[in-house]
């Protein structure tokens, strides 16, 4: 059976996105290899607790052990995937055109590369309590890219959720990483979701769920002064 959570309170989300936007100002500016090195150590923090984290996923969602098995194993893979990745920095698109004379036109010297939006709002989807959700594929990729990460975990496993964000934070002390890299909040309500997508400063959103959850969501993105990106698996 569940535990019960308390909903996060205006003020409590208030404060979240605030440290996450602090925090985001210097992990913007780690080096590739620190970051792949705290993907590593979330991997190797889930090992350490894998026992008790299948045991409470099984009670709160009902899922056969075997197939959390699986699922706790494939979420490691992520981290260390991405992590990989992030090191290897191709994905940074980094291109330097210098300046060149055509003749009838100076080509100016184009320097550019992609960068960080911010603090990212990953929803935790019911079905998949790791791969999906508190350490799950967007928490990775959005950790990995240099974007703090603020979790609203789904209520049909909070407990596990909770479990998965001390990994997490345990990691980043270990590393010494800045407060507020990864925020982890709950909310049963409607009302939570909205109020982190609707701050000014989230930059985006990660979301697997139902086609409803997932509509809404990108609708209240595209109604703010400035749209955000949602990144969302909807259905099947």
């Amino acid at each position: 059976m569940s535990m019960s959570f308390t909903d996060a309170i205006p003020e409590e989300i208030e404060r979240a996105v605030k440290t996450s936007w602090a925090a985001f100002q210097k992990y913007k500016l780690l080096d590739l290899k620190e970051r792949a090195a705290f993907l590593r150590l979330i991997a190797e923090k889930m090992e350490a607790r894998r026992q008790p984290l299948l045991e409470i996923a099984n009670r709160e969602t009902h899922l056969p052990l075997e197939r959390l098995q699986i699922e706790f194993t494939r979420t490691q893979f992520q981290l260390t995937s991405y992590a990989k990745a992030c090191e290897e920095g191709t994905w940074l698109d980094i291109r330097i055109d210098t300046e060149k004379n055509l003749g009838t036109r100076i080509q100016p010297d184009l320097r550019k590369m992609l960068i960080p939006l911010g603090p990212v709002v990953v929803f935790g989807a019911s079905n998949f309590p790791f791969a999906y959700s508190t350490a799950g594929g967007d928490t990775a990729c959005a950790l990995a890219a240099g974007c703090p990460v603020i979790i609203k975990a789904h209520p049909a496993h909070g407990q596990t959720s909770d479990l998965m964000a001390g990994c997490i934070k345990e990691a980043a002390q270990d590393r010494k990483l800045p407060e507020g890299i990864f925020i982890h909040i709950h909310g049963s309500g409607f009302e939570v979701g909205k109020a982190l997508v609707m701050h000014p400063l989230t930059r985006a959103v990660g979301f697997t769920g139902s086609v409803e959850g997932g509509r809404a969501l990108f609708d209240l993105a595209g109604q703010r002064p400035m749209p955000i990106p949602v990144f969302a698996e909807m259905g099947s």
